[in-house]
């Protein structure tokens, strides 16, 4: 979930003005973000670089007495310092072994693991780091609309993004120097480099930096080419063990084949669709994502690929009202609808903006963008009119996804 402070509690950077900060934005949001970054590479021919950043404990190394001179330098008030501080003060620890437990020692490092503040302050801790190191005034970094980005975080990942390699070192070994300040150390051999051109290892330190094709960003595959196919294959994958995971309750006759259903959607299909708002879908995806839902309702009702039975009798008895296809529809749309009604943000900036650059010659590959125009066949000038229209868009986006299942055409 979203949370944004209060203007009055948290100053920008150099105490100048206020600024809202997003503590923790949804890991969907970044995904979108990054794909989009990818994708505006590839349209305009730009070789990006990209560092994804991994901390060695991060949690458990923020300093107190430097975490409390951090919310006091980002505005936070004094009160909630003190309250906060009374949370952490007189904390102390045993270490139980095969001979006993030790004598107890003081915590003076660490946020609470499970705690709901523990995010919160983590973000504002990394957030002054990213300052200090003077990343809010650096040119370094990507531009989209006149937009200069050259970070993007969630939580403890942190990824790094500039046009050569030369800026992303600068950028990485000011992130690194200014985190070893405050606790926070790089763990080399997880932190991995990428680019949508070519790119060689690195060596820091005397470590090497892996470069790779590919990398997990929050839980969804990023490729240098920037296509949404492979996470797509791989997140089928993974339902399918979701669902063959499932076989026990569905074999079950004690179980009914409505409940059967709503467990099927509950339990599997979100597997699939994490961080599907942002991909761009291609015809042989699509085939996949159907073949994958007829294949979880033929498991469900126990019929063999042998049986002669057509996927028309197969889709009658279960009656899903919306397919797997039409819902990830239905998720690209809201998300479409909610940033298209916000004044001004990071997302809505990488979804419409443009990256300086020519398009090769041509017919152009298909972008997110498109996807939308094609499922409303509307303009981008006619969906802004439409989604200030809560209810019109509601309607619109219901219409869509109903034409979507197969039972009704």
């Amino acid at each position: 979930m979203s949370t944004a402070t209060p203007e009055s509690s948290v100053t920008g950077p150099n105490g100048q003005g206020s600024l809202y900060l997003y503590l923790s934005p949804s890991a969907n949001k970044q995904i979108a973000n990054m794909r989009w970054i990818m994708e505006k590479a590839r349209e305009f021919q730009k070789d990006i670089y990209f560092c994804f950043i991994d901390y060695a404990k991060a949690f458990d190394c923020v300093d107190h007495s430097k975490l409390w001179q951090v919310l006091k330098e980002m505005g936070v008030p004094d009160h909630l310092i003190c309250l906060l501080r009374n949370l952490y003060v007189g904390q102390e620890a045993t270490v139980r072994t095969g001979y006993g437990t030790t004598d107890w020692f003081k915590i003076g490092k660490g946020v609470r693991q499970g705690c709901i503040l523990s995010p919160c302050l983590f973000n504002l801790y990394a957030e002054y780091i990213m300052r200090k190191a003077g990343l809010d005034e650096s040119q370094a970094g990507i531009k989209i609309a006149g937009r200069n980005i050259n970070n993007l975080r969630y939580a403890d990942d942190t990824t790094l993004m500039a046009e050569s390699e030369e800026e992303l070192k600068n950028l990485l070994m000011r992130v690194k120097e200014e985190s070893a300040k405050y606790g926070l150390k790089l763990n080399i051999k997880k932190t991995k480099i990428m680019a949508t051109g070519p790119i060689t290892s690195w060596q820091i330190e005397g470590e090497e930096m892996e470069a790779v094709r590919d990398f997990t960003f929050l839980g969804s595959m990023i490729t240098a080419d920037g296509d949404s196919s492979h996470e797509i294959k791989r997140r089928l994958l993974l339902g399918r063990r979701a669902m063959t995971g499932l076989d026990s309750i569905l074999r079950s006759r004690d179980v009914t084949l409505p409940t059967k259903v709503r467990i099927v959607k509950a339990m599997v299909f979100p597997v699939v669709m994490y961080g599907s708002e942002s991909w761009t879908i291609k015809k042989a995806d699509r085939r996949r994502i159907d073949a994958f839902e007829l294949w979880c309702w033929r498991r469900l009702l126990r019929v063999p690929w042998t049986a002669r039975r057509s996927n028309a009798s197969i889709l009658k008895e279960i009656s899903p009202e919306c397919s797997l296809e039409g819902q990830i529809v239905k998720l690209r749309l809201q998300y479409f609808g909610h940033l298209m009604r916000r004044e001004d943000s990071l997302e809505k900036t990488l979804m419409l903006g443009k990256m300086e650059g020519t398009r090769r010659r041509g017919r152009q590959r298909t972008r997110w963008l498109d996807s939308v125009f094609e499922v409303t066949s509307m303009s981008l000038t006619k969906l802004r009119e439409v989604v200030e229209d809560r209810g019109a868009w509601r309607a619109l986006v219901h219409g869509v996804t109903k034409s979507r299942t197969r039972l009704n055409g």
